[in-house]
């Protein structure tokens, strides 16, 4: 699937030509192109390379995923690796879309690797402003990072809300189930972590691209650009600050648990004290006192079941107490 765009002059002027076209287009300095890529063959890459005169390194790393999010600097083209992320119902549902992205002097290339990444949300960002669309690769290339950093936003609110879930179920009076709350705190904790990785680099990416000596972002489109780094601090800190607290709501359940531990041991502790001193007092002196069905089957039998009922219905209370 191919999804390309013409803007001339800074007007939207054609989308949905062939890639085969792209070489014509780029040929005028009033034009600039942009055409998106989904997973697409080592041929068609090769075919695209001859045509932009890409480096034979970036298209490698295109073939070969899960790089690093990065800025490379060549002589002809950029080439940046970034990640779209998008966080599932559970805490260790992550989904990333790494995409790749070639910039010339008037030609934006993104190649993304599945289709968790919604391009039609992109596209809807750069109509939003059309009048800056007279900045070509700049603005386009904006409108790209400020959509996957925005989207880091969503996920980094997201995990911060499941933290403070996750901090009121270990005060209340009952818990639940253990092991299925450790379960849900290292699911959270890895999710975090992967989240990061993609994350914290971003930092480099973007005030790279700042940099004077390459040219990319004209005065004008300065301010845009250090709007998106000041929010890609922010999610870098948060990210940070979010791996912190998932430690210490782990460290605190732990505690939490040898607390009720203890408590548990003290209750049990004291009932079995009480009921030790008439058994010592009885054994001690040896008495057997009769009762209903002394030395009959029927007297066994009903001691029998009482002893089953008992130790059923304490350990079913033990049990639903999370005590056993």
């Amino acid at each position: 699937m191919v999804r390309t765009r013409l803007y001339r002059n800074g007007e939207l002027e054609r989308e949905g030509f062939p890639i085969a076209e792209v070489s014509d287009h780029i040929e005028d300095p009033s034009a600039t192109v942009w055409f998106d890529l989904l997973a697409p063959s080592p041929e068609k890459l090769e075919v695209i390379s001859e045509e932009l005169g890409l480096h034979p390194l970036a298209v490698e790393d295109v073939l070969h995923p899960h790089q690093r999010p990065k800025l490379d600097v060549y002589d002809s083209h950029l080439f940046l690796t970034l990640y779209a992320v998008r966080l599932g119902e559970n805490p260790s549902e992550l989904h990333l879309t790494e995409v790749s992205v070639f910039v010339t002097k008037n030609a934006l290339v993104t190649v993304r690797s599945n289709d968790s990444c919604d391009i039609d949300q992109l596209v809807a960002r750069w109509d939003a402003s059309p009048a800056m669309s007279r900045h070509g690769v700049a603005f386009l290339l904006h409108g790209l990072l400020d959509y996957i950093v925005d989207g880091h936003f969503d996920v980094a609110q997201a995990l911060d809300d499941r933290v403070e879930a996750l901090e009121d179920t270990l005060f209340t009076e009952r818990p639940g189930n253990g092991r299925v709350m450790q379960r849900e705190m290292f699911d959270l904790r890895r999710t975090t972590v992967r989240f990061r990785r993609v994350v914290v680099p971003m930092r480099d990416v973007v005030s790279s691209l700042m940099r004077r000596d390459l040219v990319v972002v004209e005065s004008d489109m300065a301010p845009y650009y250090q709007d998106v780094y000041d929010h890609v601090l922010r999610v870098s800190d948060w990210t940070e600050s979010l791996r912190e607290l998932v430690g210490n709501v782990y460290e605190t359940h732990l505690n939490l648990q040898g607390y009720r531990m203890n408590d548990i041991m003290k209750k049990v502790t004291s009932w079995a004290a009480i009921i030790a001193v008439p058994t010592l007092i009885t054994g001690f002196y040896g008495q057997n006192v009769p009762f209903p069905g002394f030395s009959k089957l029927s007297g066994f039998l009903v001691s029998s079941v009482l002893i089953v009922v008992v130790s059923s219905i304490l350990y079913v209370v033990f049990r639903k107490r999370d005590w056993i």
